[in-house]
């Protein structure tokens, strides 16, 4: 199970994706994650744990942009860490989440 929040504004999307985390957080408590897009670029960040954790990461790194996507996970398939957090990333230009398990990710 989890969270999935997406925005698009004229404005920084931060406070929408995170308040939405907040709101969302008991559908995954296990870990929670983000990526902005702003002036072309990426940003992502993951945490293991509760979106408290996230909100202290970018209290120490904040990231802004008008453009993003948030997830928090309740791990069913894989254990709680950084690597199994969501968004995903395909090189630099590319974040995703999705929620149950993709099955056929080898072939992918």
């Amino acid at each position: 199970m989890c969270g999935i929040v997406g925005a698009v504004a004229e404005r920084n999307v931060m406070p929408i994706l995170m308040e939405g985390l907040r709101c969302l957080e008991y559908r995954g408590y296990d870990s929670a994650g983000l990526a902005v897009l702003d002036d072309s670029q990426i940003a992502c960040l993951r945490r293991v744990g509760k979106v408290n954790q996230l909100q202290a990461a970018l209290d120490q790194t904040p990231i802004s942009g008008t453009t993003g996507i948030s997830h928090t996970r309740w791990a069913t398939h894989g254990k709680p860490s950084e690597i199994n957090a969501h968004p995903h990333m395909s090189g630099s230009s590319i974040a995703v989440v999705h929620n149950g398990i993709i099955e056929n990710y080898e072939e992918l």
